[in-house]
């Protein structure tokens, strides 16, 4: 199948593809079998995603650094198993790569509690958005303590899942056999190419997270930055459940769509809002500055008088 290409937010969705990928002239020239199929201005792309069945040279991986995008390889599933991402050009890497090996606790535990406060802030508007109420996970948002010890963002989950998921189902990540969860599995994979970007982009280290830390996950900081954006994928996901039209292949291009699209009023691009928090968080993990400023998910549209009064 022909790849998809985002126009508004330079993500290439090849994970369909049987073919090769190349260069010519600052295009991305994409072939099915000798046919080519689409010709894409690297320019215009931030992330491209290839599955198992693409074929592409170490001279087109070169071209996709010089122009910052990122290439992940998905498994059969859709999920993210290896990727090459640029190297960033920033000038602090190395200051901000040691800054952050030396974030005191406190530090670290006050960037989480922000992300996670927006994170619940963002889900009550998923619940206003889809006519449930929102004021208990409101509530709940203006308890959240210093790295969330009271484990709120737990407990938001519990109560946002159980107010929309259907009867028959729960949110089970992996769980591919279930189009609901499927549909929030890659969205939220290619949400996160987006944070691995921002995260490189900034010239921060991607292991050393806030939160999420793993031996065997290079991009712990992405998982964190990228909570606070999810929301955005559960919205139109849930809709649609709603609506009574989710259909998995049919909402993968809505999905990069939604990852690529408005995070609020004041972010016209959820990818440009992550790279902004990206770099925010490299000053603030330099003490250029002393709070890290989280914004919440909320669609374009006026909500509710319920989120106005916000």
């Amino acid at each position: 199948m022909p790849p998809r290409l985002n126009p508004g937010w330079q993500m290439l969705d090849c994970t369909g593809l049987e073919g090769s990928i190349h260069y010519r002239r600052g295009q991305l020239v994409i072939h099915k079998g000798e046919e080519c199929v689409s010709e894409v201005p690297l320019s215009r792309i931030a992330v491209v995603l290839v599955g198992s069945k693409v074929s592409i040279s170490g001279a087109v991986l070169m071209k996709l650094r010089e122009y910052d995008v990122c290439l992940q390889v998905c498994d059969w599933k859709g999920i993210v198993a290896a990727g090459l991402y640029p190297m960033s050009s920033h000038t602090r890497v190395a200051a901000r790569h040691r800054a952050q090996a030396a974030m005191s606790l406190p530090r670290k535990k006050a960037a989480w509690s922000a992300l996670v406060r927006a994170k619940i802030l963002g889900q009550a508007n998923v619940l206003s958005a889809l006519g449930a109420s929102s004021k208990p996970l409101r509530e709940l948002a203006k308890k959240v303590r210093s790295g969330d010890s009271d484990n709120c963002e737990a407990l938001a989950a519990r109560m946002y899942w159980g107010a929309l998921m259907p009867r028959d189902s729960s949110r089970q990540p992996g769980a591919q056999t279930d189009p609901i969860n499927a549909c929030l599995d890659y969205g939220y994979t290619v949400l996160r190419s987006h944070a691995i970007r921002a995260v490189a982009s900034a010239g921060l280290c991607g292991p050393l997270g806030v939160f999420h830390r793993s031996r065997g996950n290079p991009w712990c900081l992405a998982d964190d930055l990228m909570e606070p954006f999810r929301p955005c994928i559960d919205f139109v996901v849930l809709k649609s459940a709603k609506d009574g039209t989710l259909d998995f292949d049919a909402m993968k291009p809505v999905l990069v769509d939604a990852a690529s699209g408005s995070f609020n009023q004041d972010n016209p691009a959820a990818p440009a809002a992550l790279v902004e928090l990206g770099q925010q968080f490299g000053r603030y993990a330099e003490k250029e500055i002393d709070r890290l400023l989280v914004d919440s998910w909320s669609p374009v549209e006026v909500l509710s008088d319920e989120v106005a009064g916000e």
